[in-house]
């Protein structure tokens, strides 16, 4: 689970002590993913070939990918059929894995949905077009539409589904274990559903915020400073940011721990670590994506710039960033934070100055 993905994911550290964890190594290159943690059911065991990957996704005990074709790769736990996506296994543009769901985003705005299905956590609402991004999370989904409105649905116990009014102006959504947040286009957080660990008290000031991620009882705020604020759950350490907090560019929340990727590509990772999953392995160097599963973590290699993974910056890296340009409307959309050479959380001329520098070498 990723904020783009969507990281809402419960039930940390599960039988480690019964069944042991694991790393599974990729090869330092762009488009490949890294994992590590816990393996039991295969989430950490990348399949090949390890390559062509632009966006990852953890959840329960699975893991998603999506390829730089639009077909997306799920490997885990398949005891539902989430890890089986459903045919056409095309065009799609973001991925979202919850507890034992998953999501992606296709093309055209709408969303597919498949795996457990208890609560109606895949019963995607009609009309279903004008999507924009998704998040699984524990059993409840959540669709943000283009007019800045959020869809939700499944699991509603703790009212996770119930979006506080003015549903309107959100950028980005998150789904946690059994509560949702949302990130408005003031910079501001809202938080619903259950809060029995101050998941949903989001801490003041509540503004300047650029990025989030909840957990299954945390949730991580990125500030444009490059801090990371973390409220709600904190009996691993997963709300105690490692100092210096500072620098960070992307935020990644697990069952029980944390992800924060630093703007220099590389990873750190704090709280429960009973089965290694805040043992990033080496060489803890460029990384461009983070996600953090209930006991397991991802780490997507690549290239700054490289926004389509092929292993170059090149021409069609400078239309990725031209399809940002639209407006702040694209802020959350999948890429937009890659797009963002310069972490200033908008996608602009400078961002293009930064690729020319890399596509010339100069």
């Amino acid at each position: 689970m990723n904020r783009s993905a969507g990281l809402g994911v419960v039930y940390a550290g599960m039988l480690f002590g019964l069944i042991g964890g694991g790393i599974a190594h990729a090869a330092d290159t762009p488009g490949a993913v890294l994992a590590w943690g816990w393996n039991a059911h295969g989430q950490c065991t990348v399949p090949d070939p390890n390559v062509h990957f632009v966006e990852i996704s953890a959840g329960g005990q699975h893991s998603l990918g999506l390829q730089s074709d639009a077909t997306v790769v799920g490997w885990g736990d398949d005891g539902y059929g989430q890890c089986t996506v459903p045919a056409p296994n095309a065009d799609f543009v973001a991925v979202s894995a919850g507890y034992d769901h998953s999501m992606g985003l296709a093309m055209n705005g709408s969303v597919v949905a498949w795996g457990a299905n208890s609560s109606g956590q895949c019963n995607v609402p009609t009309p279903n077009r004008d999507f924009v991004q998704i998040s699984a999370g524990f059993s409840h989904s959540l669709g943000l539409k283009a007019d800045g409105s959020v869809e939700a649905w499944g699991w509603n116990s703790f009212g996770q589904c119930n979006v506080p009014m003015p549903n309107a102006d959100f950028v980005v959504v998150a789904a946690g274990g059994g509560f949702s947040a949302g990130l408005k286009v003031d910079g501001s957080i809202v938080a619903w559903g259950w809060n029995d660990l101050g998941q949903c008290d989001v801490p003041e000031p509540n503004t300047g915020f650029v990025e989030l991620a909840t957990g299954s009882g945390h949730t991580l705020a990125l500030r444009a400073d490059g801090s990371i604020v973390a409220w709600g759950l904190v009996s691993d350490g997963q709300c105690n940011v490692p100092p210096p907090n500072a620098d960070f560019a992307m935020v990644g929340a697990g069952g029980s721990h944390s992800l924060g990727l630093k703007s220099d590509n590389w990873t750190v990772a704090w709280g429960a670590n009973g089965n290694g999953q805040c043992t990033v392995p080496t060489p803890n160097t460029s990384f461009v994506a983070v996600a953090g599963g209930a006991s397991h973590s991802l780490g997507l290699k690549g290239v700054d710039g490289d926004l389509n993974a092929d292993g170059h910056v090149d021409l069609g890296d400078f239309d990725i960033v031209a399809d940002f340009m639209s407006g702040p409307e694209t802020l959350g959309l999948p890429g937009f934070s890659r797009a963002s050479l310069d972490i200033d959380w908008d996608v602009d001329v400078v961002d293009f100055a930064r690729l020319q520098v890399q596509f010339t070498g100069s």
